[in-house]
């Protein structure tokens, strides 16, 4: 496989992934660090290093609305949910990332 076919091929992977996540509102970011490690919002700090590192200068806030698909806060108060007892004893417990 080229190159090109496979930043074309990872691409549309990743649009895919983009695409899930802004369609399972139901999933909180809590539950993907607690099982996967990483949540829409450390997607959407990747997409931002991605950009930066070819030049692209990029922020916070936008890196995520390209990822949630509207303004971070707007998501927030629409979808997300108070983190309960258990869901942040077990964020606390796992492992960090460094």
């Amino acid at each position: 496989m080229d190159d090109q076919t496979r930043t074309e091929i990872e691409a549309a992977a990743f649009r895919a992934l983009r695409d899930h996540l802004r369609e399972r509102t139901d999933v909180q970011n809590i539950d993907m660090m607690n099982l996967a490690g990483f949540c829409r919002n450390c997607l959407s700090r990747w997409y931002q290093e991605a950009a930066e590192a070819r030049g692209v200068d990029i922020d916070k806030e936008a890196a995520r609305e390209a990822v949630y698909g509207m303004p971070y806060g707007e998501w927030r108060d629409r979808y997300q949910t108070e983190a309960s007892a258990e869901q942040q004893a077990a964020f606390e417990a796992a492992p960090k990332a460094h």
